[in-house]
């Protein structure tokens, strides 16, 4: 069995939701009280089932990190729908792998770092917003692109991506903080992608069609 640890501390509660949902859920409820007390019985259910969904959605489940020199983790729950050589892009000196995890909206969208490192470089880029599973939202949607150095110098690429459905992108990490592996770096809002950037060295440990959970699932390993 594989060592594995918290990169997090674990949550004190039995049902953890990540703090940026908490806008929307106590929107959600106090329309949902309203309407109870009103009476209006449909928008209540409606507004109750509105407001187990978004609860549902903005989880933030604990997870266990496997230990190990050079395993790199998926950043993100979904489905991997891209494993790629890519001779250019701007995250990344020189050619590299890219890994496409893209996430629906019953995934958990709370994403966390694919190695322990150093932000070298956190890059905003509006766009549009083409569904997440077609080869131009990488380039097209609106992102944001970490550049990380690990402690043995490799660099790697993460891009959050928006969906069709997202609007919104949470990044916590800026230049110059250091994270551990399988660490909480950020969100994006209601269907979204990511995309990792690896050496072209990295022995890659899963296909397309394979889904993987954010901080647990290994993508590859040096």
């Amino acid at each position: 069995m594989k060592q594995a640890n918290w990169s997090d501390p674990p949550s004190q509660t039995a049902f953890p939701v990540a703090k940026a949902g908490y806008p929307f859920i106590f929107a959600s409820a106090f329309a949902t009280a309203v309407f109870a007390l009103l009476g209006v019985v449909f928008l209540a259910i409606l507004g109750l089932l509105a407001t187990g969904f978004i609860c549902f959605f903005f989880r933030d489940p604990d997870r266990l990190v496997p230990s190990g020199e050079g395993l790199i983790v998926s950043p993100a729950d979904g489905k991997v729908i891209k494993v790629e050589s890519v001779e250019n892009t701007p995250y990344f000196d020189g050619p590299c792998t890219r890994i496409s995890v893209f996430m629906s909206i019953f995934n958990v969208h709370v994403n966390r770092m694919p190695h322990e490192g150093t932000i070298r470089q956190v890059n905003y880029h509006p766009g549009k917003f083409f569904s997440a599973n077609l080869d131009k939202a990488s380039k097209d949607n609106e992102h944001n692109a970490l550049s990380i150095e690990t402690p043995s110098g490799k660099k790697i690429g993460c891009v959050q991506i928006a969906g069709l459905v997202a609007r919104r992108i949470i990044c916590w990490v800026q230049p110059g903080d250091e994270r551990k592996r399988g660490q909480r770096f950020g969100l994006i809002c209601f269907g979204s992608r990511l995309d990792v950037y690896l050496p072209n060295d990295t022995e890659i440990r899963v296909a397309v069609g394979e889904k993987v959970q954010a901080g647990s699932s290994v993508l590859g390993c040096w």
